[in-house]
């Protein structure tokens, strides 16, 4: 009998051993506000092929009650699991919410998930979807906290309208300046070693059919082929004392020759194929691209106020022809400080330029400021204010009667709440 309890005794502490060695947290926050938006777009008057009112320009404005102006709304699990010998086993699963419009959980939303291993004194690896090195570097290194208003020249807001360029035109002076995330990803990140660590990234996604072709008078079909990709990308930082330095480069390439392309040839000897063979879209961002981007960032606590300063470059051109390409470089410098115990507020002012598509297309310059602040009620509850601005300068596209010159400015700001959990 008492062999019997010492047993189960011994069975029950080993089973709470093994639990208190495995943690699994919830986490999460909830954004919403009110929030309002002004845009505006000029074009000139040879421009025949969209409406414009009588003076040339095109407006928009709006105001809703929304959701995550100050940081995108989330739902989170995060667990390690002890291994021993100073090994543990990791993962994170985080999806958008979208509290402001009834879905509990947006459709395609997984921000990472991922499953990892990590060697205390060594570092970590993962595979999954996970953040880029370049938006953990801006994520360290942003004064505005990557929020999602205008006037941040590194993380540009997605704004625009029909009427007005979207936030995938360099013309606009708020196209997607890095890539945040990429699925199919490899990630290794050293531990820190007297301030200083590193990391690696590789993203593959490969798939090669055997090519055929098939013809049928003038009608030639091919089918199958090669659907490849991959990517990879290097980071580092360093830190001393207040002052804290981070650059990372990633490069991705996509080549997608693995569809059905039927050309037709007519009589004069004209081809025609269908679908079109995919190019570079300042809109969609095809395929067939070579995409190369570049951030560094760096951050100096004063006591006072913290300072930034950061620098980004992104150049994704067509592997067909290199001359059909979009390219971006932005600077930006801001400050972060509490004026108060619970009253924090942070600035940022930034510029840039973007040019399109290579020969014949627009050079442009853009600027944005930002103005923000916080007002803490608890650890997990603040409420905001953010107003932010972003102008272009005129770009023209084209010659003669076909010539568009356009330019671009926008404004929106938000007050609302945030509670993390």
């Amino acid at each position: 009998m008492k062999k019997s309890l010492l047993a189960i005794a011994a069975i029950g502490a080993f089973a709470s051993a093994a639990q208190a060695q495995s943690s699994v947290t919830v986490y999460g926050i909830l954004d919403v506000g009110y929030i309002g938006e002004n845009t505006r777009a000029s074009t000139s008057a040879n421009r025949t092929t969209a409406p414009t009112t009588a003076n040339g320009s095109l407006k928009s404005t709006g105001n809703q009650f929304g959701q995550s102006a100050e940081q995108s709304s989330r739902l989170g699990f995060k667990g390690t699991e002890d291994l021993g010998g100073g090994t543990s086993a990791l993962f994170t699963v985080e999806v958008d919410l979208a509290p402001s419009t009834g879905t509990t959980v947006m459709p395609g939303s997984t921000r990472q998930a991922f499953v990892g291993l990590k060697k205390n004194g060594l570092g970590m690896g993962a595979v999954g979807t996970q953040y880029t090195g370049i938006h953990n570097a801006v994520a360290a290194t942003d004064p505005g906290q990557t929020n999602n208003m205008m006037g941040n020249v590194i993380y540009p807001r997605a704004s625009g309208s029909a009427a007005a360029p979207t936030a995938d035109s360099a013309t606009s002076g708020t196209t997607v300046s890095y890539t945040v995330r990429t699925a199919n990803t490899l990630t290794l990140q050293s531990d820190n070693f007297a301030g200083f660590s590193a990391g690696a990234m590789l993203v593959a996604n490969n798939r090669n059919d055997t090519q055929t072709t098939t013809t049928v008078g003038n009608t030639t079909t091919t089918t199958g082929g090669l659907t490849n990709q991959n990517g990879w990308g290097l980071n580092a930082n360093y830190t001393l004392q207040k002052f804290y330095v981070t650059a990372a480069y990633q490069a991705f390439t996509s080549k997608n020759d693995n569809a059905t392309v039927v050309t037709t040839t007519a009589a004069n000897g004209a081809t025609v194929t269908s679908p079109t063979p995919a190019i570079w879209s300042a809109a969609t961002g095809g395929s067939n691209i070579r995409d190369n981007q570049f951030y560094a960032g760096a951050t100096y606590d004063f006591g006072i106020l913290k300072a930034y300063a950061q620098y980004v470059a992104r150049k994704a051109s067509v592997q067909q022809n290199s001359g059909n390409y979009i390219k971006r470089n932005a600077e930006q410098i801001g400050v972060r400080s509490y004026i108060t115990p619970t009253i924090e507020g942070w600035a940022s002012i930034g510029m840039g330029k973007g040019n399109e598509f290579g020969v014949g297309a627009p050079t442009v310059n853009f600027n944005g400021w930002q103005l923000g602040s916080n007002y803490y009620l608890s650890k997990r509850t603040n409420l905001y204010a953010i107003y932010g601005q972003t102008q272009t300068s005129n770009g023209t596209v084209g010659n003669g009667a076909a010539a568009v010159s356009t330019s671009y400015g926008g404004s929106n700001y938000a007050v609302g709440v945030r509670h993390t959990f």
